[in-house]
């Protein structure tokens, strides 16, 4: 990717400042405020990026609701309980 200001893509994201938006129109507003801030330059790969900047968190938020408990983590992101250590793995979440 080219040189672009460095913020997160789901960066703080509000329709207004006291209206609640669904997690889908969160995420789309967060996408063409990240392509504004591109200001004319190029991007690559960003199902990739995407992927990475919203999978973290809900691994992170998902484990934090079951108290760390994988096999209910498992079951509520709907991945087998293996897949889901080695996803935890790579993000460092565990060893």
């Amino acid at each position: 990717m080219t040189s672009h200001k460095s913020n997160s893509i789901l960066q703080d994201v509000r329709a207004n400042d006291n209206e609640q938006c669904s997690l889908s129109q969160s995420v789309e507003a967060a996408i063409k405020d990240y392509f504004k801030q591109l200001d004319g330059h190029h991007t690559a790969n960003l199902y990739d990026l995407l992927l990475a900047e919203v999978e973290l968190p809900l691994l992170k938020a998902t484990l934090e609701h079951t108290k760390g408990n994988q096999c209910r983590a498992s079951e509520i992101l709907g991945l087998n309980r293996g897949t889901l250590r080695k996803k935890l793995k790579t993000y460092g979440l565990i060893e």
